[in-house]
């Protein structure tokens, strides 16, 4: 029972999974501390959030190997919770628990599998906005000042921040980036640079550095649960703010699957990854931790240190767990300005400098929507950013496919132009040259190409010369409301200038649509063909009537 209970559960891996799951610890356990002071909740709420998010996420969830864990992108979003609710902080971790519900029944319903719809230029805007946000923040706590308020607020005292360093602090900070940034591969591969960084700055602190503000006294021993707490004015931030998280948790965890997946050569469930994380998360909530997401930077160090099952997610926290329980009071004094120099490396990184390095090259319109995004996240909030970005997306992607489809309609009149026609189609149209019009579409009409195909067919030279026109849909593999509309329309010009209509097969979608639309009512009997070699047989015949007095009016034909 216990496989099919946890996702890629196996006792085949021991040892690299204890291994892999003490290094993810490892790499986990700075980060948790600053993301703790970063989000104003201090550092045990970094520290619980990284221990039961993953914990749960690796028994619940859909990835067995990924590890995990607080993250800057919900770090910053749950920092501007606390700050709204900065007079009921409970109401900020309901909210977590309540994001950990709409996860759940994300996961439930079957979402995992449309996340991957978001477009990337939306996706690396985004990030590269939170990245850009943390590195905001994080350059007063850098230079020894406190970070209080919201991006522009820290933007605004940028220059007194910059002009009045913190000699002790600034130090410190600037010591913390060099390690991170510097520290020779070799040994990073042995110990993270940001835990290096907290192992070599700390001592130089306490013996140098007395004056250099520090973490503080960490509360020791399991944490205490808290009471889901609401109130009626607030219910609708709430919400709001539990939605984003929701998303971002979705995002940031599945895209950090593929990547586990490309590793291990091996394939998530993305709706059970969704369920996991929101019992990580709501259990984060519960007992005061920050909300957390599928890790990326831990995923990799795990695989890469053998883990492969759910056990070495889980003995990550267990780890974190047991340096929360014995391990609490040496980190009261971390300075500040360690913990904001690892942040600015993370911010760093989680802006997609892959996409930025080929800025100039990538196509327009994905460059626009990524820097509408970035501005949006940074100047107002994430799921404005979000919304507005894929609205963007989608506009310029129907732009984009109404220019194909209607480049693959045709209206052919003459044997000069291309067309895809058989040897005995083509002999029928030069026998009777100016007297039978053939209009093909090949591929989906949609409602953005719809109003221009209807115009193309009212600009061909001497439409209204041609005794028979036919309309070939039997390409077409789908049709919308507006674009069945547009053929009603096309069939009404043709009406209107008194020619003959053959109408050439449908597919069976195209048929149902059009058909409920009443819009086949206006196509005489016995004028639908399968072939269109028929279709242009029938029309030759009728080529000899210029202006058929048979023909129904448009009247007739509705009643």
């Amino acid at each position: 029972m216990m496989p099919k209970l946890i996702h890629g559960l196996h006792f085949n891996n021991l040892r690299g999974d204890v291994f892999g799951g003490v290094v993810a610890a490892v790499i986990a356990l700075p980060l948790a501390l600053a993301f703790g002071v970063a989000s104003g909740a201090g550092v045990v709420a970094g520290l619980y959030g990284a221990i039961f998010v993953g914990i749960f996420a690796a028994l619940f969830g859909g990835t067995p190997a990924q590890a995990s864990g607080p993250t800057g992108p919900m770090t910053v979003i749950f920092a501007g919770m606390l700050t709204l609710f900065s007079d009921e902080p409970h109401l900020a971790f309901t909210t977590v628990m309540m994001a950990g519900g709409l996860l759940i029944l994300m996961g439930a319903l079957g979402v995992g599998r449309y996340i991957s719809l978001v477009p990337y230029p939306v996706i690396s805007g985004f990030m590269s906005g939170i990245g850009v946000i943390i590195i905001i923040l994080q350059i007063g706590p850098l230079l020894g000042h406190e970070s209080g308020g919201g991006v522009l607020v820290n933007l605004t005292a940028l220059p007194h921040v910059v002009s009045a360093p913190m000699a002790q602090a600034a130090t410190l900070g600037f010591l913390a980036l060099a390690i991170v940034y510097l520290t020779p591969k070799v040994i990073g591969a042995i110990m993270p640079p940001s835990l290096l960084a907290l192992l070599v700055c700390t001592p130089i602190a306490a013996f140098f550095f007395p004056d250099a503000p520090v973490i503080g006294a960490v509360p020791q021993g399991f944490p205490s649960m808290l009471v889901p707490t609401f109130r009626i004015d607030a219910l609708t931030i709430m919400v709001e703010e539990a939605c984003v998280l929701a998303l971002l948790c979705a995002i940031d965890s599945l895209l950090t699957s593929l990547v586990c997946d490309n590793m291990t050569r091996t394939q998530h469930d993305s709706n059970r990854e969704l369920i996991g994380q929101g019992i990580g998360n709501m259990v984060a909530g519960l007992f005061g931790g920050l909300p957390g997401a599928g890790a990326t930077m831990r995923s990799v160090a795990n695989i890469r240190s053998g883990g492969r099952t759910p056990l070495s997610g889980t003995l990550m926290g267990l780890v974190l767990l047991a340096t929360l329980l014995w391990l609490g009071p040496l980190a009261a004094h971390i300075p500040l300005a360690v913990l904001a120099g690892i942040l600015l490396k993370v911010g760093v990184d989680i802006i997609d400098w892959r996409f930025l390095r080929h800025v100039f090259q990538a196509p327009r319109a994905d460059v626009l929507i990524m820097v509408v995004v970035l501005f949006v996240t940074v100047a107002v909030d994430l799921i404005t950013a979000v919304g507005v970005g894929v609205v963007l997306a989608s506009i310029l992607f129907v732009k984009e496919m109404a220019d194909l489809e209607l480049a693959n309609m045709q209206v052919i009149t003459d044997m000069h132009e291309e067309s895809p026609l058989t040897q005995e189609e083509r002999a029928i149209l030069e026998r009777n040259a100016g007297k039978i019009v053939l209009i093909h579409v090949d591929g989906p009409m949609s409602f953005g190409s719809a109003k221009n195909m209807v115009r193309r067919i009212e600009t061909v030279p001497g439409l209204k010369q041609f005794t028979s026109c036919v309309l070939d849909l039997s390409d077409v593999p789908v049709i919308d409301g507006t674009s069945a509309m547009a053929v009603e329309d096309m069939l009404r010009i043709i009406q209107a200038h008194q020619q003959h209509l053959f109408f050439v097969g449908m597919q069976d979608h195209v048929t149902d649509v059009l058909q409920g639309l009443g819009i086949l009512v206006l196509i005489r009997p016995g004028h639908r063909y399968a072939k269109r070699v028929d279709a242009l047989r029938h029309a030759a015949q009728a080529a000899a009537s210029p202006h058929p007095k048979d023909q129904l009016s448009v009247d007739e034909t509705i009643s």
